[in-house]
């Protein structure tokens, strides 16, 4: 193939340069045609790392220009409304026409298979309430009672993104939006930067193991650096995040090609380098540990609510920070439960697609251990993992959750294509990259509005769908409200699926679910690692 290739390549080129010479009467110009890819021709022949073009010079350069626009290709002309992913053009659709505030409704009916297996539905009401009656805006209090300053939540906002993932313009936007709608906005693990604070949106300030905005020049916690930002009036929040669902177990990256002058500077690090986060912390070891590192990052607040994020890995990890703050008597005030499904950021593609427990059974085993704990009433659980839309912030309050964070579909208001270029700094919205040519296409008075609208406009979607269930505030969902099918001819509610456990019941060896037992017994306040490692590493040990 390649030996007959050559003489067409070559003849080819002579017939082009001879229509070119016949039609342009200037042999200049012909050459201007002809040389350089003749030229380029040569050197595909003769390079050694790619054989599609060595065996067919020129014309294989078309292999790598259909599969570098195979994305868009996909999704303008291939996918279907509801095949595309991570979200289908029904879910992005929905989010744009709510930033812009116009019509956001179907024609025709559902286009989804509603007798498909893990169809859920809302579980409505005869006596649905009259929706313009409800309160569009509802707040849920996050505080527990060693919390001196609470804070009223929204229902529904932005999860973390940090300043270095996302622009200036991003971030600018989105906290300009979260001061026109009061809801509050994640900084992400990247630190606490003048685009979050200038714009006088609510901060919840997310502190991850790399310490950033807060750390010594080793890495390490600095708590005098930590006053001085977690006192700022727009600070309303404190999240330690142990991990999150795009990479749980892996820490946080940060592409170098990212890291500008100012991000290094926000971040205390040096530029050059792939910032990454250490997959662990360093300011404690142990559950025991870190509750009385959350007391003291309360204290050093001035009161206001502390809590953390995770994706849920280990269950006996989880039950040992339970025992821990039962057992010291130190409660966060909330935990942001982030899926396996997410997120944002840059990621290994087997971290991404097979580690951390999904955002649904993730929320009924942390509402189910608090309560089996008696520390729910304590602490309030926020959700996070693809949460687009009003029926999947109701969705995931029936599985247990208090309130709902966003960071894709809040990704969608500012203007974000699903173009899937977050993690090579080519965003072509000028959301997810730190190129200057890029960034200026997002204008912040215009997308900060847009942030509002749909932050508005989905609340009152999930007000409404509460309303159609005779619920009149989000504190009263639960399982009972959602109906889901289990097979072509079987429905159950989500209280069928997930029984409810009883109040206290993990305070004792002897009542505790048989489900959660081994977990149970695998955990201590002490370590964090499950028994089953410790012996393991044990028996090891002994055998060398």
């Amino acid at each position: 193939m390649r030996k007959i290739f050559y003489p067409i390549f070559i003849i080819l080129f002579l017939i082009i340069g001879a229509i070119a010479f016949f039609f342009s009467l200037n042999a200049l110009w012909a050459l201007v045609l002809v040389v350089p890819l003749f030229i380029m021709g040569l050197y595909d022949m003769y390079q050694s790392k790619h054989a599609i073009r060595r065996n067919f010079p020129v014309a294989g350069r078309l292999r790598y220009l259909f599969e570098s626009i195979r994305p868009e290709i996909q999704q303008y002309f291939v996918e279907s409304d509801t095949s595309g992913k991570p979200f289908n053009r029904l879910a992005r659709s929905l989010v744009y026409q709510r930033a812009k505030k116009v019509r956001d409704t179907v024609p025709f009916g559902t286009q989804l298979d509603v007798y498909k297996a893990d169809y859920h539905w809302i579980n409505h009401s005869i006596s649905a309430l009259d929706p313009h009656s409800l309160d569009h805006n509802p707040r849920v209090v996050i505080g527990s009672s060693q919390c001196e300053t609470p804070y009223p939540s929204s229902l529904f906002n932005i999860s973390a993104m940090s300043f270095g993932s996302l622009s200036k313009n991003a971030i600018l936007a989105l906290n300009g939006g979260a001061k026109i709608g009061s809801f509050f906005h994640n900084t992400g693990e990247g630190g606490l930067s003048p685009h979050h604070l200038n714009p006088g949106g609510d901060i919840c300030w997310n502190i991850g193991t790399g310490y950033f905005s807060c750390r010594n020049s080793d890495g390490t916690f600095n708590f005098e650096e930590y006053k001085k930002r977690a006192t700022l009036p727009n600070v309303k929040m404190i999240e330690v995040k142990f991990s999150q669902g795009a990479k749980p177990g892996h820490g946080g990256i940060l592409p170098k090609e990212k890291v500008t002058d100012e991000i290094a500077a926000i971040r205390l690090v040096e530029k050059g380098d792939d910032v990454i986060s250490p997959p662990y912390h360093s300011a404690f070891t142990t559950p025991r540990e870190f509750v009385h590192f959350v007391k003291k990052l309360r204290d050093g607040n001035g009161g206001k609510p502390v809590g953390f994020k995770i994706c849920i890995g280990n269950r006996s990890e989880f039950i040992a920070i339970c025992k821990a703050m039962v057992e010291e008597k130190i409660y966060v005030d909330f935990i942001s439960v982030d899926g396996g499904e997410g997120g944002t950021g840059a990621a290994p593609l087997e971290f991404t697609n097979y580690v951390g427990m999904p955002l649904k059974d993730a929320i009924v085993f942390v509402h189910d251990t608090l309560k089996g704990f008696g520390i729910k009433d304590q602490i309030k659980i926020i959700a996070s993992g693809r949460v687009t839309s009003g029926f999947h912030i109701v969705d995931c309050l029936s599985h247990g959750a208090d309130i709902c964070n966003s960071a894709r579909g809040m990704m969608f208001a500012l203007g974000c294509i699903q173009a899937l270029k977050c993690n090579d700094n080519e965003c072509p919205t000028g959301v997810a990259t730190q190129k200057k040519h890029l960034v200026k296409g997002l204008v912040v008075t215009d997308k900060k509005v847009r942030v509002a609208n749909y932050h508005h406009e989905t609340v009152k979607s999930a007000v409404e769908l509460m309303g159609a269930a005779g619920i009149d505030h989000p504190d009263k969902v639960g399982r009972f409200v959602m109906f889901r099918r289990v097979s072509r001819t079987e429905v159950e509610t989500l209280e069928q699926t997930y029984p409810e456990v009883e109040v206290g019941c993990m305070l004792n060896e002897d009542t505790v679910p048989e489900k959660y037992l081994s977990s149970w017994k695998g955990a201590s306040a002490d370590r964090f690692k499950s028994y089953r490692l410790v012996e393991q590493e044990k028996a090891i040990m002994e055998t060398a």
